[in-house]
């Protein structure tokens, strides 16, 4: 090597670093790849994809191999910057050599080509595997012998390769992906996801219309007010009980509205209970993507809401649930209602009876929802007692008016957004 010319020692130089560069690249590339597109492509039949997932079923084996190419070709690419630098320079060619080399390994083979490959990793890494594959099978032996001893390392600092993470991801970590992956989903498909991964985080309380707002029909009302609810419901289901809501007796389904009179039209009050399905009744704390799968498992649309002592709370439907993950989609006049209306100096008139997380929805605000699921009921519980008129409270950055009251509920409401108090 001493008697071999300058240009050849500089060519091999060179090529050694190079190689050093695409054990730096293909290292950075292969572990900057994104796992679950790759499982996309490799599912697409992606050649490349392929190869790099079966390298990455082992990683030890992988970075065994890189390190102990990259290890090699500049441990020999040093000592060959000390000959050509000693037969340049003499003695001190030693330390030239060496600090020239550090200086062109860390821009060529090493800062530059990692940066490049983390920027492109697929770009990088896939043409790697072309390379990586065959060298891996070339010195398994070598690889396998540095692994036996560096997995006994790791076990005696209670590490394993074979037990590590397989990226499962959480709830809260599917939404981040979700969130950042807004470039390619567009804002209402975005919304749809991460609301059904919100469905665990809400129970049928929290969407239930309550028993006060129920619309339905009692059998203690003459047939007069029973046909009158019938002609005038924009609802297709109604509840049917007898004096209390408590009492159901079963399902109305107006859709077989001509079941409830006889030939001569007139109207017949026990083929209406004849035609009613039996109720579905369903639990207060049900999540709701438990309520979603239990409404199509009972092939239902409408339950039920009891609380734990079997006292009626209130009706869930199942565009109640849809309506969670894709928006307010019917047409029922109810439905058009407004119950928040902005005013001029910032401030909004809001119904009592609206659920909070709806406001919490329409105005991006965040009031509690761990107790009452109503504003009446959250302003009540922050009082402790049933106040007058014009009362006003403040609940966390939130300042509250009591504007009316009437049959012992908040009626209306002024609202506004308040300055955060500062803690010392």
């Amino acid at each position: 090597m001493n008697e071999a010319p300058l240009e050849v020692l500089f060519c091999i130089l060179i090529i050694l670093i190079f190689c050093s560069a695409f054990f730096s690249s293909s290292e950075t590339a292969m572990m900057s790849l994104n796992r679950y597109r790759l499982k996309h492509m490799v599912g697409k039949q992606h050649r490349g994809a392929k190869r790099a997932q079966q390298l990455l079923e082992r990683p030890d084996r992988l970075i065994g191999l890189i390190l102990i190419g990259n290890n090699l070709v500049n441990i020999f690419a040093t000592s060959l910057a000390t000959i050509i630098a000693m037969r340049l320079y003499g003695d001190a060619g030693v330390a030239i050599g060496g600090l020239l080399l550090t200086l062109v390994i860390l821009l060529f083979a090493e800062v530059t080509p990692k940066t490049l490959a983390a920027l492109y990793p697929e770009r990088i890494a896939f043409p790697a595997t072309l390379i990586l594959k065959p060298l891996l099978k070339f010195f398994y032996p070598l690889v396998w012998f540095v692994n036996v001893l560096s997995n006994g390392m790791l076990k005696m600092i209670g590490a394993h390769a074979e037990g590590a993470d397989s990226q499962q991801l959480s709830r809260e970590e599917l939404r981040t992906i979700v969130n950042e992956a807004s470039p390619h989903i567009t804002s209402r498909h975005q919304g749809m996801l991460t609301n059904i991964l919100d469905l665990e985080n809400a129970t049928t309380e929290d969407i239930m219309v309550p028993r006060n707002e129920v619309f339905g029909l009692d059998l203690d009302d003459d047939d007069i007010t029973l046909i009158e609810k019938i002609r005038s419901s924009e609802f297709t289901r109604l509840p049917l009980y007898q004096g209390d809501i408590n009492n159901i007796k079963g399902i109305a389904h107006l859709r077989h509205a001509s079941l409830f009179f006889d030939k001569q039209g007139r109207f017949d009050r026990q083929a209406l209970i004849e035609a009613s399905s039996k109720p579905y009744f369903v639990l207060e704390n049900t999540p709701l993507h438990t309520q979603l799968f239990n409404f199509q498992q009972q092939k239902k649309r409408l339950g039920i809401v009891i609380d734990e002592y079997g006292a009626v709370q209130g009706l869930v439907s199942l565009d109640d649930i849809l309506e969670e993950i894709v928006g307010e989609f019917t047409s029922n006049i109810a439905d058009n209602v407004e119950e928040i209306f902005p005013q001029k100096d910032g401030s909004y008139i809001i119904d009592g009876t609206i659920n909070i997380r709806d406001i919490n929805k329409s105005l991006n605000w965040e009031l509690p929802t761990d107790g009452p699921k109503t504003l009446n009921g959250l302003l009540l519980e922050y009082l402790e007692t049933f106040p007058d008129a014009d009362a006003g409270l403040r609940i966390q950055d939130y300042g509250f008016e009591i504007m009316e009251i009437s049959d012992n509920i908040i009626q209306a409401v002024r609202a506004r957004a308040l300055p955060a108090i500062e803690e010392n």
